[in-house]
């Protein structure tokens, strides 16, 4: 059983939330302090994004760290190096989420392969097209125990659901809409039927929701509706702060008690 199946298994209440955040922003050495600093304040588990030039995801916020953590000189390379001590200092779940020409560069076997070197789970490429990696990517990812994790969002065909569900091992990212991170999640009657649509599928993996979640009653709301919660921007812009570190603590208190 992989570390995030224990997660679900063994914590019984729905207020489940990871946290995403930017290697190498706001300093180029500070990926395993934060990471460090949100297991210990209650996150359960982490995305650490791995920067690019072009998110065309990513709304200003987003972008933004990705550009600083550029010009601070974050590259695969020298994240997948301090990650080398991921596991000596923090126990939860880690995901890289990033964009495939980056994966590409490096060599996506060599991915993988520096992935499970250094305990990370699974990977967030959300430009990697679903037939590209079953065609070309599936077995170099599962011969390294590494999942792929694919993202839905509410134009997704319910067959094209069916499909990555039958993909994915570990969770389906949910988008709670077609925009760029970073907007703020509003509960329409449209965004609730279609999580309901998603739910009434009966996927066998875990549905988690990202985009848009910022503050306790967006979490209370996403986690009700799926299996957990991603919060990206709004703890990013946590970062912009000289005592980010200190900040890291009632950031996650506030999001999960409000």
């Amino acid at each position: 059983m992989n570390r995030l199946a224990q997660l679900f298994n063994n914590k019984k209440d729905k207020n489940i939330l990871s946290i995403y955040f930017t290697a190498g922003y706001p300093h180029l050495n500070n990926t395993l302090d934060i990471a460090e600093g949100l297991e210990k304040a209650g996150a359960d588990f982490l995305e650490i994004g791995f920067p690019y030039s072009d998110p065309l995801a990513d709304g200003p916020v987003i972008q933004h760290s990705s550009q600083v953590a550029l010009q601070n000189g974050m590259t695969l390379e020298v994240l997948f190096e301090q990650l080398k001590e991921l596991r000596k200092r923090v126990s939860i779940p880690v995901y890289l989420m990033g964009y495939f020409n980056t994966v590409y560069q490096y060599g996506v076997e060599r991915f993988c392969k520096s992935c499970a070197e250094v305990g990370v789970d699974g990977a967030i490429i959300p430009d990697l097209p679903m037939y590209e990696y079953e065609e070309l990517y599936e077995d170099i990812f599962k011969s390294n125990g590494i999942s792929n994790v694919f993202l839905v969002s509410p134009q997704t065909t319910d067959d094209r659901v069916r499909k990555i569900d039958s993909l994915s091992t570990d969770f389906i990212y949910l988008l709670s809409s077609s925009a760029t991170t970073g907007k703020d999640l509003k509960v329409s009657d449209e965004r609730l039927s279609y999580f309901q649509r998603i739910k009434a599928l009966n996927l066998n993996n875990r549905i988690v929701i990202g985009f848009g979640i910022s503050n306790h009653d967006n979490f209370k709301q996403a986690a009700g509706a799926a299996d957990a919660a991603i919060i990206g921007s709004a703890f990013v812009r946590q970062l912009e702060s000289d005592d980010y570190l200190q900040r890291i603590p009632e950031f996650i208190r506030s999001i999960k008690e409000g």
